[in-house]
């Protein structure tokens, strides 16, 4: 019976420190504890981001040119504009 108990509690001990290991709960404090390398990895995640935002952002930007170009005929919204300042040129 006690030895059912302690076996019980081992199992439990030894599956907790498992799962501090997998938290890598002591990497984490590592990082924390240094300045100079949390602010590093932080300025590289920063600049990784930053990067990937600028590339969706032109591949968004390329596919909504792409949709309206091949949607919208461009060339007779710019004969509208052209319409538009021959109107304003006649009233000055």
């Amino acid at each position: 019976m006690k030895e059912d108990r302690i076996d019980k509690i081992e199992k439990k001990i030894d599956d907790l420190a498992q799962s501090l290991d997998k938290s890598r709960i002591r990497e984490y404090s590592e990082i924390v504890n240094n300045p100079k390398r949390l602010i590093y990895l932080n300025f590289v995640a920063g600049l990784a981001k930053g990067f990937g935002t600028a590339i969706g952002l032109t591949m968004l930007a390329a596919i909504v040119a792409y949709i309206l170009h091949s949607w919208v005929n461009l060339p007779l919204i710019g004969q509208y504009i052209a319409k538009l300042l021959d109107i304003i040129e006649n009233y000055r």
